[in-house]
C-alpha cells in the first residue's frame, strides 16, 4: 500500500488488487495514519499529480496529420538513463502511474525494461501505440505495462479521416494480437465530426477485437492540428450537444464488457444532457473529471521539461526537480486559478466544479487567453462573458 496525503486526506494506492483510493481525513485515520504536516498547509494545490504523460521518444514514422507533438522519423530519443531519472523525479514526486508517449514508444528496444523500471519505482506504467510494427519482440516488451492502448478511431476511411493515411488494419491487427498474447490492451478514439457517426460500430469492432477500454479524445488544435484544418475537424454543435445521450447507448449496449471514458475536454459538453446537468454528483461519483492540467494531469516532452497536459505549452519545471516545484511553478498558475474561478456562464453552470471550467488549449487557440470554452454547448448558447 502506497499513502500520499492530500490537505484533504489521502490518496491509497493498493497494490495486490490494483486500484487507486480517495480517503477524507477520517477514512485516513480508521487505517491510525495521520497526514502531520500536509494537514496544517494552508496550501490548497495537490503535492503532485496523480498521473504524468512521459514523451519517450519524439520519433514517429506514422506521420498522423492531427499529431500534437508534431512527432517525425528523425525525432529525438532520449537515453535510458535520463527516462531512468524521469522516473526517480515521479517517485520523489509520489505520482502513481506513467504514461508512456511520443512519438511512437515501441521504437525504443528498452521499451520493456523501462516499464519495469517504473514498476520498480512504485509507478504504474501504461503506453499508447500506433500499433505500426508491431512483431513478437515487441509485443514481448509490452507485458510489463499495465496496459496498452492503441490509437484507433475507427474502422476503414474512418481512421483514415482522422490519421491522414489508411491504417486501420493495422491498428486492428494489434488490438487482437496484444489480446491474444494475454495484455490488457484499451483503444483511444479521436472524435471528430467525419468520425462521430460512426462511433457505435467503431466500439462494436474494438470489443470484437478484444478491447477492454475504449478512451474518447477531443480534437484538439495543437501541433499539427493547429491550423485551420481544425475547424473542419472539431465537432459539429449538434454531434456536441448529443455526446451524453450517446454514452448511454454505448454504455446500454456493452454493460460490462468494456470500460468507456471520456477526456477531461469533453465533459464541458456533458452540460447539453439535461439529466447529467441537473445531477452533478453523479459524473463526480462516476469519476468524471474536467480539466486536471496542472492538478492531478502533468506531461513531459523530450527534452524533460513539464508542461499541465500533454497539449500545452512546456514550462521552465524540470521532471526531475517535479516534486519540488510542482506547487509553485508560474506556467501552472494560469491553469489552475481558471479552474478554481472561471468565468461566466461557467461560473453558474451546475457542472462547473466537473468540469472545471473546459479546454484551456481550445480557448487559448480559439480565443489567445483562457476563458470560457466556446465549443461547450451552454457557453455557445448563453455567450462568454
Amino acid at each position: 500500500m502506497i499513502v500520499r496525503y492530500e490537505s484533504w486526506g489521502a490518496w491509497v494506492k493498493l497494490e495486490r488488487q490494483p486500484a487507486l483510493i480517495a480517503l477524507d481525513r477520517e477514512g485516513v485515520r480508521a487505517l491510525g495514519l495521520d497526514g502531520g504536516s500536509v494537514w496544517t498547509s494552508p496550501a490548497s494545490v495537490s503535492t503532485a499529480p496523480i498521473e504524468v504523460h512521459l514523451a519517450v521518444t519524439s520519433r514517429c514514422a506514422a506521420g498522423c496529420e492531427g499529431c500534437y507533438l508534431d512527432a517525425r522519423p528523425d525525432g529525438v530519443e532520449p537515453a535510458r538513463e535520463v527516462i531512468e531519472r524521469a522516473l526517480d523525479g515521479l517517485q520523489k514526486a509520489g505520482v502513481f502511474t506513467v504514461a508512456f508517449g511520443g512519438g511512437e514508444p515501441t521504437l525504443r528496444d528498452d521499451l520493456g525494461a523501462l516499464a519495469d523500471a517504473a514498476r520498480a519505482r512504485g509507478i504504474t506504467p501504461v503506453v499508447t501505440t500506433s500499433g505500426i510494427g508491431l512483431g513478437k519482440k515487441k509485443i514481448e516488451n509490452l507485458r510489463a505495462f499495465a496496459q496498452v492502448n492503441v490509437s484507433y478511431d475507427g474502422p476503414d476511411e474512418a481512421y483514415a479521416d482522422v490519421r491522414g493515411f489508411e491504417g486501420a488494419h493495422v491498428a486492428e491487427s494489434a488490438i487482437q494480437r496484444l489480446r491474444e498474447a494475454g495484455i490488457e490492451v484499451g483503444v483511444n478514439v479521436v472524435l471528430t465530426r467525419s468520425t462521430f457517426g460512426r462511433l457505435s460500430e467503431t466500439v462494436r469492432r474494438a470489443v470484437a477485437l478484444g478491447a477492454k477500454e475504449v478512451q474518447l479524445l477531443r480534437y484538439k488544435p495543437q501541433g499539427r492540428a493547429r491550423s485551420l484544418d481544425y475547424f473542419a475537424k472539431r465537432l459539429t454543435p449538434e454531434q456536441s450537444d448529443s455526446l451524453g445521450s450517446v454514452l448511454r447507448s454505448l454504455a446500454a449496449e456493452h454493460d460490462d464488457r468494456v470500460r468507456i471514458r471520456i477526456d477531461c475536454a469533453l465533459v464541458p459538453f456533458l452540460s447539453a444532457d439535461p439529466e447529467l446537468y441537473d445531477t452533478p454528483e453523479r459524473l463526480a461519483r462516476w469519476g468524471i473529471f474536467g480539466c486536471e492540467a496542472g492538478s492531478n494531469l502533468a506531461a513531459t516532452r523530450v527534452d524533460g521539461h513539464v508542461s499541465p497536459c500533454s497539449f500545452a505549452a512546456p514550462t521552465s519545471l524540470h521532471i526531475e526537480k517535479l516534486a519540488g516545484g510542482w506547487r509553485d511553478e508560474p506556467g501552472f498558475a494560469s491553469f489552475r486559478r481558471h479552474a478554481d474561478a472561471p468565468p461566466e456562464p461557467c461560473a453558474s453552470c451546475n457542472i462547473r466544479s466537473v468540469c472545471r471550467g473546459g479546454c484551456k488549449v481550445v480557448t487559448e487557440y480559439l480565443d489567445g487567453s483562457f476563458g470560457a470554452d466556446r465549443e461547450c454547448p451552454r457557453v455557445r448558447k448563453t455567450g462568454p462573458s
